[in-house]
Order: structure tokens, then sequence, then C-alpha cells
């Protein structure tokens, strides 16, 4: 069951150059459960979808249904109780610096109506969750980015909200408090049954906690599906741009004269088979392997490569018909596709130009 639907969502701004159309006909299913991810370079029009999905935007067309019921058609005050079932965390953590950290949880609480004490014990148990039950009295300059991202998950779970969202939560962490807190954000998805869709510029986040994912570009959506699917073999151009980072990759753009590239993509079972050693000897014909690398799907272990097949056509139809047979799921690169990032990057920087701060 969907718990959010959004249904032809677009949003535009006003801004001195004219109207900008931000997001474009915006059409996602995010079910109940999910750890559903959001993809896409700087300028792409995540924070805007994400700031739709409660509706701190108000979307210019469409609709926005959260748990059945459209939000788009309420007034403030249905909106806002409704707006406690969907929780939000920052990549900046928004912490109150006055406050110490049982404070910064237990306050949203009072607010809400719940007297001091009843706060204080349910942000106590929500702090013992996150790891933090010795800092409660600490105060947010005391603490590292990781203990400060800890401290806002216990505060967006203090509403028991059905719903998390998480925008560029991992952006301002290092690698390994990254991990840890995909690793916590996995545990309150599984033992609280929280769905939780992660806004993020980083393939790694969604190779590591998503079970799905959406890639946007342009304000546009290129293409979803699992992240399995995904992985082995991403339709859209700005898909496989995502799969090719240049930290991943950094002479591939320079081989783009070799024909006939091709992408395989391996799983678990097929991983450490030698599929392309075999190919070799049973065909009699040499590749070029231009880049290699074995990472974390989930709790999977996948495996991709981009290899140069024979110039020779006959020959290269042979070898694809072999992969086929021995059912590696590969696709076939353009040519020139794989220096694609560098135009990508200028785009990048032209959408900061444009949009400034707040991006898309």
């Amino acid at each position: 069951m969907s718990i959010i639907s959004l249904k032809g969502v677009s949003k535009e701004f006003n801004t001195r150059a004219g109207k900008v159309n931000a997001i474009t006909d915006i059409n996602l299913e995010i079910e109940e459960g999910d750890i559903y991810g959001i993809i896409g370079l700087s300028g792409a029009g995540k924070s805007t979808l994400v700031r739709c999905m409660n509706l701190l935007e108000i979307p210019t067309e469409g609709k926005v249904v959260f748990d059945g019921e459209e939000l788009t058609d309420r007034n403030k005050k249905e909106l806002n109780k409704k707006r406690r079932n969907i929780a939000m965390i920052f990549q900046q953590f928004n912490l109150l610096m006055q406050k110490n950290v049982l404070r910064n949880v237990s306050f949203p609480l009072e607010i809400a109506g719940i007297s001091k004490k009843n706060a204080e014990e349910k942000a106590k148990e929500l702090l013992k969750l996150v790891d933090l039950e010795d800092r409660i009295y600490s105060y947010p300059s005391q603490l590292s980015g990781g203990q400060k991202q800890r401290v806002a998950i216990a505060r967006a779970l203090s509403t028991n909200p059905k719903v998390l969202l998480c925008d560029e939560a991992t952006s301002a962490l290092d690698p390994d408090t990254t991990k840890s807190i995909l690793r916590l954000l996995k545990k309150i998805n599984r033992d609280y049954k929280i769905t939780i869709i992660v806004i993020t510029h980083e393939m790694e986040v969604v190779r590591q906690i998503c079970n799905k994912v959406a890639i946007i570009e342009k304000g546009e959506i290129a293409e979803t599906g699992t992240v399995e699917a995904v992985f082995k073999k991403p339709k859209s151009a700005a898909g496989r741009r995502l799969f090719f980072q240049k930290e991943d990759e950094p002479d591939l753009h320079m081989r783009t004269s070799v024909k006939n590239r091709v992408r395989l993509a391996f799983d678990d079972n097929r991983a450490y088979e030698p599929v392309i050693a075999n190919m070799i000897i049973e065909l009699k014909a040499p590749v070029n392997i231009l880049y290699a690398r074995m990472e974390s799907v989930g709790e999977n272990q996948k495996g991709q490569m981009v290899i140069g097949l024979s110039e020779d056509e006959e020959i290269a139809r042979k070898q694809k018909e072999y992969l086929r047979e021995n059912k590696v799921t590969f696709i076939e690169l353009e040519e020139g596709e794989a220096n694609s990032l560098e135009s990508n990057d200028l785009e990048e920087d032209e959408d900061r130009n444009m949009y400034g701060k707040e991006g898309r």
C-alpha cells in the first residue's frame, strides 16, 4: 500500500529572470515500509520535491496523497495535524543551541501539549534508542556531527511519525559516521516500521540503505525501480552517470576511443565466476577491461565492469551472445558516454548560479 503518492506534481518559482520550473510532472508511489532513495546532482530538484511531500512548498500543479488522504486540499490547521506524521531531518541538524540534548527532544512534545515530565520521559527513551542516553545534559556545541544528527533523529521520532524524510542528512558527516547513521535508520525502519525517504546526491548512500530509488534530473524523474534493478541495468543516461562517478573511474573518460563498450553487472552468485576469462578462451578473442569494481548494495555484494569488446562487429556480436547465454546482465554504452560527466558538471555549476543558495 502506498503511504505517499505524488500525482503530476509540479512546482514553479517566480524569479527575477522569470518563471522557473523546479520540478515537472512528478509521479511517485512510495509504499509503506520502504526505504526509498531520491537521488540527483545539485540543482536537480531534490529539495523542492521533498518539501512538496509535506507541503512546506505548495505544488503549483498536482496532488500529494498521504496515507490515503489528499493533502493539497487541506486547510492550514488540518495540514499541520497531518504533518506530525511526516517528520524531517536535515543536513545542518537545526538543533536549539541554547537547550541541552534532553530539552531539544522534549521541547516539541511540550509544544504539542504533553506535560514536561512525560515529555522528558519520552525523550530519554528516544535518546537511549539513538545511543545518547549518557549525553542528555550536553549542549549541541559539545557534540560531534554524528551525535547532533542522532539528537535530530530522536527529536523527529518524538511525534511517532509514519514517515521520516531525510534531506541530505549525511552529507555533512565523515564516511564512518555516515555508516553509523545509516545503520540507525535501517534499525528504525525495521523495528518501528517507519517509512524512510532519503534525499541524496550520493549513490553510496542509496546502495547501503535503500530498497527502491528514483533518479531525478533537471526537475524530472529519469527512472525508478528497485536499487538492485537500477544497479544492474540503469535505463537512463542520468542513472549511468550516477554509477560512474569520477572518484571511481579516474581514467575511464580518457578511453572513449574504445569501441563496442559494455557495462556488466554481477550479483552475489556470479560476482566471482570467471565469465570473461571463459569467454576469451572459448571465442579466442581478447577484450579490453576498462573498469571493474566490487561493492555492497544493501546486504549483498555486487560487481560491475566496463569492457571493450572486439572491434570486429561479427566477433563482438558473438561476445554479446555469449554474455546473454550465460545470463550476464549488460548494457551497451554509447560512444562518448563516459565523459558525459564533464558536461554534467558544467550544467550543475550553471544551476547553482541560476538558483543561488536555494537551488531547485
